[in-house]
């Protein structure tokens, strides 16, 4: 069976968790896929094994994005001759918009970020027009829908009305080669990897981090992501910006915990990252984090900075049962498996 996998809106360090989702799918499909499988990528995109698609005008910033996707929306025919879909006997889109619109052969949709119906405010009114047009177009055209988490399930058919026997619940995976124990000495920092979108909730992480630092003068908070250098940051945050994967892993083994403020996940793969890497993972309880998480994590309410601190603290005195079912969660979580769950998918499809 020919499976194509279309990352057309790939755009590498732009895209967050949804790129490594991508990615490491891709990766995996190579080492235990069962099928056969043609990956199609954007100019942009020089990492990925796979065949570029000149006619579609990848860009890297927002305005150029929307008119490249627009234009591929309104020149469908021209992308399917190019990319030869008349081939495939199934094809994915990872990262959910349609592109090309296909009709033959059956397509899944995979949906990680829904933080629009949740959190409008956090979106311009293009964006979120953008978001209801391509979002709704992809997943009312989808034969299925590959939802990362049963928090996404639930939300695409209460609030997005999907039926539910279209959507299949698949939970991404984890790097355990390079997320891992190691033997470097804990050193006295909090960690977290976030871009600075408004969900990542950066500003009362902050004021959380001035309490704690009042307690805890030797504490410092780590930064890493795209962007931060354009937040205000108090005294003992450290920005290192974006960081390559064996540095994160690399922090994540250093750090005393891992904090996860976030308003909203789909799915939250740092903290698993974190767990692998025999770290304690202290989590609000935003969108999906404690599904994934489970009992392996210290929650507090997102919106509350003395909860947040309480939880920190409480961590830092005893962080060991915490790192013990850590490392028990976090093996439940394979790219392999994830990788096994979508050939299941994808075979549906073809029959």
């Amino acid at each position: 069976m020919r499976v194509g996998i279309s990352l057309l809106t790939l755009v590498p360090g732009v895209v967050g968790g949804s790129e490594t989702y991508a990615k490491e799918l891709v990766r995996a499909l190579g080492r235990v896929g069962e099928e056969e499988y043609e990956v199609f990528t954007p100019s942009i995109v020089d990492d990925i094994e796979g065949r570029r698609i000149g006619s579609y005008r990848a860009s890297r910033t927002m305005p150029g994005r929307l008119l490249a996707m627009s234009e591929a929306l309104t020149r469908s025919g021209r992308l399917r001759r190019e990319m030869g879909v008349g081939r495939l006997d199934a094809i994915h889109f990872p990262l959910t918009v349609m592109l090309p619109r296909v009709e033959r052969p059956p397509a899944a949709v995979s949906l990680l970020d829904i933080q629009h119906v949740f959190f409008p405010e956090f979106f311009s009114r293009a964006e979120r027009a953008y978001r209801r047009v391509a979002y709704g177009s992809s997943l009312r055209r989808a034969r299925a829908v590959i939802a990362i988490s049963e928090h996404v399930k639930e939300t695409l058919v209460e609030r997005m009305g999907i039926e539910p026997d279209r959507v299949a619940v698949i939970h991404l995976g984890l790097d355990h080669e390079i997320f891992r124990p190691g033997a470097e000495p804990r050193e006295p920092f909090l960690l977290y990897p976030a871009n600075p979108w408004p969900h990542k909730n950066h500003a009362r992480l902050f004021r959380a981090f001035e309490q704690l630092r009042r307690r805890r003068p030797e504490l410092r908070l780590v930064l890493t992501g795209t962007g931060l250098e354009r937040l205000t940051t108090p005294a003992g945050v450290v920005v290192r910006g974006r960081v390559p994967r064996n540095e994160l892993a690399s922090l994540y083994r250093r750090a005393s915990a891992l904090i996860f403020p976030s308003l909203y996940e789909g799915f939250g793969q740092p903290p698993l990252e974190a767990m692998a890497s025999g770290t304690p993972v202290v989590s609000s309880t935003a969108g999906s984090l404690p599904e994934i998480c489970g009992n392996a994590a210290r929650y507090f309410d997102p919106l509350s900075v003395d909860e947040m601190v309480e939880a920190v603290d409480t961590v830092l005195n005893d962080p060991q049962t915490l790192v013990a079912r850590g490392l028990e969660r976090a093996e439940q979580f394979t790219w392999d498996a994830c990788a096994r769950a979508h050939d299941e998918v994808y075979r549906g499809l073809a029959a």
